[in-house]
């Protein structure tokens, strides 16, 4: 272009009919780059978003705190995480290790150690806990256990049978049904397999001396959370506490650990009854 026409002061030449200029398109960049890390990040925490649990998610039993109390939560730890934009503000992650604290709100692993199949429908599962480490569970306590089948999350309760004071393990009784989804899923376990578990749930605690005698009635698997109470009171040498249980079953093959009840009628304060709804064929 030519300089303009004209008296101008020393050194000074105006540039006439020149275009603004254009951004550049290393400075456009930037804006772009910012935008797409914004949407990426925008779509990290949607993938962290907690996933509203499904009703066969819960198991019915009046769990406190209840699956969907833990979806709340977590909902409102993302949303404050998110706010703040704080990642580390989330928590509540699956152990995938053995550990010996239970926790009412986050599942744990727990190892498969031995499954034994006490009749034709029904199974005695141990899971290992650290070397000497005890579970911090009252005799007749359950835990939740989450299984996954077709893609469908499930949850259902369960009472150990094992002490109070077992080191090292715990034991759970288990029927399976033709067709329970859970029983589909405990069907496919195996020694090394993993288990996730929470708890513990419950508040009905027996006290030592608490009652004079006890009346236990129990019908099949009905019978899980007796037994840990049963033992703590024969464990006891303090206790004196007569126990009466009365177990229904179908027949006298199918009663559900009959060698240790038997051995715990011996106790001088214990008398068991098994009532059968099918006699000798």
């Amino acid at each position: 272009m030519r300089e303009g026409p004209g008296p101008w002061p020393h050194g000074v030449r105006p540039l006439v009919g020149r275009a603004p200029s254009c951004p550049s398109r290393a400075a456009q960049a930037p804006l772009m780059t910012e935008e797409r890390e914004e949407d990426a990040d925008e779509e990290g925490w949607l993938q962290l978003r907690p996933v509203e649990p499904l009703p066969s998610q819960c198991c019915g039993s009046g769990c406190s705190p209840c699956v969907f109390d833990l979806y709340h939560r977590e909902l409102a730890r993302w949303e404050a995480a998110r706010a703040s934009k704080d990642r580390s503000l989330l928590s509540g992650e699956e152990s995938q290790s053995c550990p010996s604290k239970l926790s009412p709100e986050t599942f744990l692993a727990f190892r498969i150690s031995a499954v034994d199949r006490l009749t034709e429908d029904t199974y005695c599962v141990r899971f290992a806990l650290p070397r000497n480490c005890q579970f911090s569970l009252r005799p007749g306590q359950h835990l939740i256990l989450r299984g996954k089948v077709d893609g469908l999350e499930i949850q259902r309760a369960y009472t150990p049978i094992s002490p109070a004071n077992a080191e090292g393990y715990f034991e759970v009784l288990i029927k399976c049904y033709p067709t329970g989804l859970m029983s589909r899923y405990v069907k496919s376990w195996g020694t090394g397999h993993t288990a996730f578990w929470r708890g513990p749930f419950g508040d009905f605690f027996y006290k030592a001396n608490q009652y004079g005698e006890l009346l236990m009635l129990a019908s099949g698997t009905g019978l899980a959370p007796m037994v840990p109470i049963l033992q703590s009171i024969t464990d006891n040498a303090e206790d004196e506490t007569f126990v009466t249980l009365v177990g229904c079953f179908k027949t006298f093959e199918g009663i559900y650990l009959k060698t240790f009840l038997q051995e715990q009628a011996r106790f001088w304060n214990v008398r068991t009854f098994f009532v059968l709804s099918q006699g000798p064929q």
